[in-house]
């Protein structure tokens, strides 16, 4: 297969550097990344190649979204706090969930990130083997994270015998494109056995530990009232950082205690803006965690905790909000909040050598997004107004990816996905929900005041 070439007006290719490219472009052999330079000098390069140039476009390396739940609940759990919410609208729907409702949910959310430029997924979810088959046909890559309940009030939830066969039969899947890992939804969703039993098996596979942490000062208040430590010393002496990879969604009610212990640690986490908001669950403090050394990445969370998957919108509000925190218009600058969203998510999972930049020996996973929009002009490359990073982070939008390329295949071209047919994807998610719904509210009639059975959390 020949060398094929890849070029546009622009390329940032989020090398340390902070370099920005014209008029240059990506070789690729086969799934990999052989060279980036100059469009001239690629050609000079590799006579033999295949090559497309793609006006008013700059080429970047694929979005990773850290933190993601698939889902089909858009629109209907609206204006509650998060354990509030989880009791009322999220643990009943997962009483009811089928694998079949799981799947397709899967396809939708996968394909709806492809369109709008996310090429990496972690997404804790129920039954696995439908998500991981959904990436394998579309082509995204996937961390799988099982949705588990190893506690006797949390038993309506994956397995963590659910999340061990993931890891036996997924690893290395779709040419290595689904990675399996353990999850537990919270902590306090396991009991101790279950505890330890989620990082042994970290420890066996050699992979990475997820869960929820953080959140909200609620889990502050559990995590004293249970153990008589704040979450992260609890966790560090209950062995969840003694696993290859230990990584947080949220982390958001952290002193500095607790972030100078993530940072010798190693334990990543995953910064979710627009979710954080929309819950009111509180401003994490990244620039405090970045500083520190902690690899961070920015998740979407859920279609039903941000109402889109657009990864752009998460820069912007990461940015934002990291300058209303410190009150500074200088804080969480765009190259940074840039960085989060590729090479810092993919560090975050373990594979910032793989991922994230787009660089030789690296996969070739890349997006490329039209400059010839209102949002994107003025475009300039250079000098003191240079503002293309600024662009990327503040105006473009999910809808201004016209390619997406994992491996070194194209996904999404001329903004339409390759992989599968959208409409017949909606068509199936719109075919299911109404009985997902008839299903959960029979369930919430027959269960009354103890919906959701959250006492297992409140209670202990």
């Amino acid at each position: 297969m020949p060398v094929e070439i890849l070029t546009a007006d622009v390329v940032v290719p989020m090398t340390p550097d902070r370099a920005i490219l014209t008029d240059a472009g990506v070789a690729i052999d086969g799934d990999r990344i052989v060279e980036v330079g100059a469009r001239d000098a690629l050609a000079a390069a590799h006579p033999g190649a295949t090559a497309r140039h793609l006006d008013d476009h700059v080429i970047m390396p694929g979005l990773v979204n850290a933190h993601h739940h698939s889902g089909m609940l858009r629109g209907t759990a609206e204006q509650l706090p998060v354990y509030e919410w989880l009791r009322l609208h999220i643990d009943p729907m997962h009483r009811v969930l089928t694998a079949e409702d799981a799947e397709a949910a899967a396809w939708l959310c996968y394909a709806e990130g492809l369109l709008s430029g996310t090429t990496t997924v972690v997404d804790m979810w129920r039954y696995m083997d439908g998500a991981a088959r959904a990436a394998s046909a579309l082509g995204n890559r996937l961390v799988t994270v099982n949705y588990v309940g190893e506690h006797p009030d949390f038993d309506y939830f994956d397995t963590l015998d659910d999340n061990e066969r993931m890891l036996e039969e997924w690893t290395g899947g779709a040419d290595g494109r689904v990675m399996p890992w353990v999850g537990l939804e919270h902590p306090f969703y396991a009991d101790e056995a279950g505890q330890r039993r989620a990082i042994a098996l970290a420890q066996r596979y050699g992979t990475g530990l997820y869960t929820h942490c953080s959140e909200s000062s609620l889990d502050v208040e559990l995590f004293l009232e249970r153990t008589g430590k704040r979450p992260i010393p609890a966790l560090d002496a209950l062995g969840f950082f003694d696993v290859p990879r230990a990584m947080l969604a949220h982390a958001v009610w952290l002193d500095d205690a607790e972030i100078a212990l993530m940072a010798e640690r190693g334990v990543s986490a995953s910064h979710n803006p627009v979710s954080n908001m929309k819950l009111a669950s509180g401003i994490a403090r990244v620039a405090e965690m970045l500083d520190a050394g902690i690899d961070v990445g920015l998740g979407t969370d859920g279609e039903k905790e941000n109402n889109n998957l657009d990864m752009f919108e998460e820069l912007k509000a990461a940015s934002l909000l990291g300058k209303l925190r410190a009150m500074d218009a200088a804080a969480m600058d765009s190259w940074q909040v840039l960085e989060m969203g590729t090479l810092g998510g993919a560090r975050a999972i373990g594979q910032g050598h793989r991922l994230g930049s787009l660089e030789a020996g690296k996969q070739a996973d890349l997006i490329a997004v039209r400059t010839d929009t209102p949002r994107m002009t003025p475009l300039l490359t250079e000098g003191p107004y240079a503002n293309i990073h600024h662009n990327l982070v503040h105006a473009v939008r999910g809808s201004d990816v016209s390619l997406t390329m994992v491996a070194g295949k194209v996904l999404v071209d001329g903004g339409e996905l390759q992989t599968a047919s959208m409409p017949d994807l909606i068509a199936r998610v719109r075919g299911l929900v109404p009985d997902l719904f008839a299903r959960r509210t029979a369930y919430l009639d027959s269960a009354g005041e103890q919906t959701g059975l959250m006492s297992g959390l409140d209670e202990g």
